[in-house]
């Protein structure tokens, strides 16, 4: 069978299939492997296609699976740390305008 990529509108060759995990802690398909169909921009936001399964085709945030890499950040934060220094400034600029 056939199966899409970004890339291309063309079929990818059977030998090409992707298979990703999906690595959301709390999605309920944690750790789960599928065929991707699809990965692609979706309602602006990176997304992977797949067949659950019963056949049913679904899709979610590319980023809570094995398609995209963690992000450094996080990696290196562990957990540690809530919030990065550019959203912290970005909060400071918010607080400000609201008391203007």
């Amino acid at each position: 069978m056939a199966r899409w990529n970004k890339q291309s509108t063309a079929p990818v060759k059977s030998d090409q299939i992707r298979r990703f995990r999906i690595t959301h802690p709390y999605h309920p398909l944690f750790t789960q492997e599928f065929e991707l169909v699809l990965h692609a921009q979706n309602w602006h936001e990176d997304r992977a296609w797949f067949h659950d399964a019963t056949g049913r085709l679904r899709s979610l945030p590319a980023i809570w699976t094995s398609l995209v890499a963690e992000d450094p950040f996080n990696m290196v934060s562990a957990g540690r740390a809530e919030f990065r220094v550019e959203e912290l400034l970005e909060l400071v600029c918010l607080l400000r305008e609201s008391k203007s």
